[in-house]
């Protein structure tokens, strides 16, 4: 979702579509035939049709030309990890992304910016397109939001145990600004909520998890996070014909760039938060996707015990975090305050509710996933 350090000026590029598309031409070796820009947070991306490579055999027909911030252009080693990940998880059977070769052969290339820009440069890469729709345009059933859960801890599991890659420990992030563990951060952003009812919950969650959440975090398990499993990074397509009950079958798995070290509770805490955002009935969310997750990770006593904690923690990550970069870049606020929308309301909803009562209310669904099975 964004660089590491919120208030670094991480310079999203600026690049044309002409500019693009000569891209797509000198760095892989395509001629573009179709762009259109796709939306982004602090990266910049274009859906691309192509021509065959010339000289070369025919590729996909369609990618996405991802040209990443200035900030994490710096850092090659952790633009390698994320995208070896991706080639591991689709290896895997999982449905992410893999990149199409450079015309010198590798996964990705530093080029200059356009004109105008100085003397920085952007790591580009050309990614395979995902079919699908994200969840956010879907009214998500209990069958995916189960599915969703189930996947996200095949995924965890699968890079916990499999994954293995000289770049691999650049993913030891620590002051990742959206790292879970990182809540207490946010004292240095909260400003930009001004003063009113929102920041003081916001206050209360990092204090709140100041005292309950770090001190057990050595108690939960480890493993490596995507981190970002939100309801636009997660795309799904129908499996049914019927439009009064669809069935829903994750599609793509997309943006990679928040990967850290992190832990199991975190993963499925981050998955509830973002499917809460769209949801009609948001506070039962929790229950179908723990139900999911649990199916093959079941989460240990303290991991559950921190999980209200963990969730409102990425809310106040999301609206904290997306305030203040729109202070910043105000002509991408629209984008930056999607979250805002409804996250406000659903974060207040749950402290008015409150822990217990959520608490309850997520463990019930997911123990009646265990006695009956899947929905």
């Amino acid at each position: 979702m964004s660089s590491g350090n919120a208030c670094q000026v991480f310079t999203k590029p600026t690049f044309g579509e002409e500019e693009a598309r000569e891209l797509v031409d000198s760095v892989f070796g395509f001629k573009v035939s179709w762009i259109r820009p796709l939306p982004s947070y602090d990266d910049q991306n274009f859906h691309v049709r192509v021509s065959g490579r010339a000289g070369g055999p025919e590729g996909a027909p369609e990618y996405v030309l991802k040209i990443t911030n200035w900030a994490d252009s710096q850092e090659p080693e952790l633009i390698e990890a994320q995208t070896r990940a991706m080639m591991f998880l689709s290896a895997e059977g999982f449905p992410a992304a893999t990149p199409c070769p450079t015309k010198e052969d590798g996964i990705m290339s530093l080029v200059p910016a356009g004109t105008g820009s100085g003397n920085k440069k952007y790591m580009v890469r050309l990614l395979t397109y995902l079919p699908g729709v994200p969840v956010a345009k879907i009214t998500a059933n209990t069958q995916i939001l189960y599915d969703i859960g189930k996947l996200a801890a095949r995924l965890d599991k699968a890079l916990a145990e499999k994954f293995h890659h000289p770049s691999i420990k650049s993913l030891h992030r620590g002051q990742f600004i959206w790292n879970l563990a990182n809540v207490p951060l946010l004292d240095q952003y909260i400003y930009a909520l001004g003063q009113n009812k929102y920041r003081e919950v916001v206050e209360q969650v990092i204090q709140q998890f100041k005292e309950r959440v770090i001190p057990k975090l050595t108690s939960f398990r480890a493993c490596i996070n995507h981190g970002d499993l939100n309801d636009h990074n997660i795309l799904v397509d129908s499996s049914s014909a019927s439009a009064e009950a669809p069935q829903y079958r994750v599609s793509g798995i997309l943006d990679f760039s928040d990967m850290s070290y992190g832990y199991y509770v975190f993963e499925v805490a981050i998955i509830i938060m973002y499917m809460m955002v769209e949801s009609a009935d948001p506070l039962r969310v929790g229950g179908h996707v723990l139900a999911g997750f649990e199916s093959v990770l079941p989460l240990t006593a303290e991991e559950r015990a921190a999980l209200f904690l963990l969730v409102s923690g990425r809310f106040s990550q999301s609206l904290v975090i997306a305030a203040h970069t729109a202070l910043l870049y105000p002509e991408n606020r629209e984008y930056l305050m999607i979250t805002a929308k409804s996250g406000w309301k659903h974060l207040m909803k749950m402290f008015e509710v409150g822990q217990e009562a959520v608490e309850q209310l997520w463990f019930e669904t997911a123990r009646a996933y265990g006695e009956r099975g899947p929905a």
